[in-house]
């Protein structure tokens, strides 16, 4: 009866120190979470029933921004050939040769959108440290991603305004070596917002060598800084939550508005299509050819990729773009970067961006997107 007594005993304790182990593990956690949540500058808190911590939603968002950020730039390291920071919070500041911190500590958040419209002389006031062409890079420290911010443009010079007002503060406090290009379309051509990508991607490496590009509507203004604006281990959907859509993701394929690439990935998916003249269907186009090279769209949290819409005119949509995009497969290796054809007028160095003013032949490339299809209607086996 001893014998008994004393395993049930033994078993007791061995019980009772699982669940404490159990119940401290939890607190630890708890407390963990609760101070980052009120005390670091990119808590974001996103409800577990989503997914666990550190994984990816099914809208390929990131549920902890820590995971993403941290993650995404240990990865990327070892290729951007600059010497790693230490991890202890009570390390020196970085020496001009070192890489900046993984997360820059410089970070507001959430910020306002100021809508009031200043002249380039006032804007560029606010900007003393710009170089020529809007460029700018920390100067205390190497910058972790060198990116160029890539805008289709036309007629919209009050948005551009409210655009460099708000970017260029949004962009230097996140320690990025960047430039900003407006690439403009010389009338009376038809709107070409891919084409026009794809002319930025090619003109911004002619002048530096970025790693990575932002495709940036002109009209969307970030809300929260820690909407990192870095180079993406996958292709980037940023805009993913829009205030005229209720900040809601509208459908799950959606690559629109704001979207961001490597150099590789831009390369490695032959660029956007040039076929889409008008409003709508490059963004799904871009999007299946991403998905047809295996790679996975991915989001920060909806509370983070929030953006300002400024009010415009809606531009006509394009009739053929149903058309275009169902037959967009059979020209994804022939229809983009290596099939672009453009005369470029003018490039500025401007004080506050690049400019880069641009003609395209819309017949010309009409011509060229029927000649490919009577080439697979030829290659089509015969039954």
């Amino acid at each position: 009866m001893t014998g008994k007594t004393s395993k049930c005993t033994k078993e007791n304790v061995f019980k009772v120190a699982a669940v404490t182990t159990v119940i401290l593990i939890i607190l630890q956690f708890g407390v963990s979470s609760i101070f980052y949540q009120y005390y670091h500058p990119l808590a974001v808190l996103v409800s577990s029933k989503i997914a666990p911590v550190g994984k990816q939603n099914s809208s390929g968002e990131f549920v902890d921004i820590r995971d993403f950020i941290v993650s995404g730039q240990l990865r990327h390291k070892d290729r951007l050939g600059i010497a790693s920071p230490s991890l202890n919070a009570n390390a020196s500041l970085p020496r001009k040769d070192e890489a900046c911190p993984f997360i820059p500590p410089n970070l507001r958040g959430a910020v306002s959108v100021d809508k009031s419209i200043k002249s380039y002389d006032e804007i560029k006031a606010n900007y003393p440290d710009l170089l020529p062409g809007g460029r700018w890079k920390p100067k205390d420290c190497v910058s972790r991603h060198r990116v160029a911010i890539i805008i289709p443009y036309r007629d919209r010079e009050a948005h551009l305004k409210v655009f460099l007002q708000h970017m260029h503060k949004f962009l230097q406090d996140q320690q990025l070596d960047y430039g900003i290009y407006v690439i403009e379309l010389a009338m009376p051509t038809k709107f070409n917002r891919a084409m026009l990508m794809n002319i930025g991607f090619v003109e911004a490496l002619k002048l530096y060598d970025y790693q990575c590009f932002v495709f940036h509507d002109v009209d969307l203004i970030p809300e929260d800084e820690r909407n990192i604006y870095s180079c993406p281990e996958q292709p980037r959907h940023m805009s993913a939550a829009v205030d005229t859509m209720g900040y809601r993701l509208p459908y799950e394929a959606i690559f629109g508005g704001v979207s961001a690439l490597t150099k590789d990935q831009m390369k490695n998916v032959n660029g956007f299509s040039n076929k889409f003249f008008g409003w709508g269907g490059e963004d799904d186009d871009m999007h299946n050819r991403i998905v047809a090279k295996g790679y996975k769209i991915i989001r920060y949290p909806i509370k983070v990729a929030r953006y300002k819409m400024l009010s415009h005119k809606k531009d006509k949509a394009n009739p053929e773009r149903m058309g275009l995009l169902y037959q967009g497969r059979k020209r994804f290796a022939s229809d983009g970067l290596n099939s672009l054809k453009y005369k470029v007028n003018k490039v500025e160095l401007r004080p506050l961006y690049t400019w880069v003013y641009v003609e395209i032949n819309e017949e010309e490339v009409k011509k060229q997107l029927e000649k490919d299809h009577e080439l697979a209607h030829r290659r089509q086996p015969r039954v």
